[in-house]
């Protein structure tokens, strides 16, 4: 009797549509809460706007990615709990959108967080070393995050760690790669440094009293990271590789220049809790430095998580450059107190994230059809 083959088991796909599903809702909460006089669908849908973008999308497409590379490492039932994380996430990010389910939708969020942290220990625990240290650092960041928003703290204080959580996994990712290049203790030292600091800025500004202090602290550490990040990443190296090399280092140099402008805003306007100065602080991270990132990882992310080849062509410079001139559109809308300019910029955000995608449906249909 012929006993199922690994692979039978396959909940990527169907995860992978829920995140993007995820992600549209996303999308739309925040053009409404930029002004958009759209429908709102449902009434609590732009409030939901950041759980939906960091935990919803970010947050399930991390944790699959990550369960797919530890089922491949694990065997028998522990290789499909693993997927209990994005799952998680993915669930709780509905009930958010349909604004039902009360504390049920962060709580499963939370606990989506949790399986994440488990995750990230168990690589630690296969591959102990200051990259996968940085990755549970991230993962714990994103729990705490979680619990803080649970237990009924304002947002900015929450939404630090949660930026936390996206800058740390994306950093020890790139720590990672870069150990090709034989990294000097000083260089490792400074990274720890730039990592302990973020935290630092991260655990003060839970004060509320130390919240501008804090934020400041916050902003050094991304300063800091931004700086290794273009010092020491390969990114620099393989710019003149051309092809899908350059596409890759280009879109990561971008993300890298948009973590550094966060960095100073936040030196900057480390008081500001809401507006436009705190607006632009949140999104040179979120939307200039890490949809940088996934249009970069693209290339190497999904095929690994499809099982699916993916090629290199030069149409993706279209949403790369066009998320760069729609973030710069929305940071000096924010400056300038230009808020039309800020709400175009805006909406030019989410075209270029949704060509993105659609050029990735697109290239994936075309090269399973060479395939075939």
């Amino acid at each position: 009797m012929n006993s199922v083959p690994k692979r039978s088991f396959r909940p990527a796909l169907p995860l992978l549509a829920v995140a993007l599903l995820i992600l549209l809702a996303g999308l739309w909460a925040g053009l409404l809460r930029m002004g958009w006089a759209w429908p709102r669908l449902q009434p609590t849908l732009p409030m939901a706007h950041g759980p939906l973008m960091v935990g919803g999308f970010l947050g399930t497409l991390i944790s699959l990615e990550r369960a797919v590379a530890l089922a491949a490492m694990e065997k028998g039932r522990l290789a499909r709990l693993v997927y209990l994380a994005p799952v998680s996430t993915a669930a709780g990010s509905l009930l958010l959108m349909a604004g039902v389910g009360g504390l049920v939708g962060p709580l499963l969020l939370t606990l989506g967080s949790a399986g994440l942290l488990v995750m990230m220990a168990r690589i630690y625990m296969l591959h102990p070393a200051l990259y996968a240290a940085v990755l549970v650092t991230g993962a714990a960041a994103w729990v705490t995050g979680n619990l803080l928003w649970l237990a009924g703290s304002a947002i900015p204080g929450v939404v630090l760690w949660w930026l936390a959580f996206l800058v740390l996994t994306i950093a020890g990712e790139r720590l990672e790669l870069s150990r090709l290049l034989r990294l000097r203790r000083l260089a490792q030292a400074w990274f720890a440094a730039a990592v302990v600091v973020l935290l630092a800025g991260c655990a003060v500004s839970a004060v509320s009293a130390l919240y501008a202090p804090g934020v400041r602290v916050a902003g050094a550490g991304l300063l800091l990271l931004s700086a290794w990040l273009l010092s020491y990443d390969i990114a620099r190296r393989r710019v003149r590789a051309g092809g899908q090399a350059r596409f890759i280092a280009l879109a990561l140099l971008a993300g890298y220049v948009w973590l550094g402008a966060s960095g100073l805003l936040a030196l900057a306007y480390g008081g500001a809790t809401a507006g436009p100065q705190y607006d632009a602080i949140l999104h040179t991270v979120f939307l200039g430095f890490v949809f940088s990132m996934i249009f970069a990882h693209s290339l190497i992310i999904f095929p690994a998580v499809l099982g699916r080849p993916l090629r290199y062509r030069p149409v993706f410079y279209a949403p790369l450059l066009l998320l760069n001139i729609s973030v710069l559109l929305r940071v000096g809308g924010d400056l300038f107190s230009a808020f039309a300019v800020r709400r175009w910029g805006g909406l030019l955000s989410a075209v270029a994230i949704l060509l993105f995608f659609a050029t990735m449906a697109v290239s994936l249909r075309l090269d399973a059809g060479d395939a075939g």
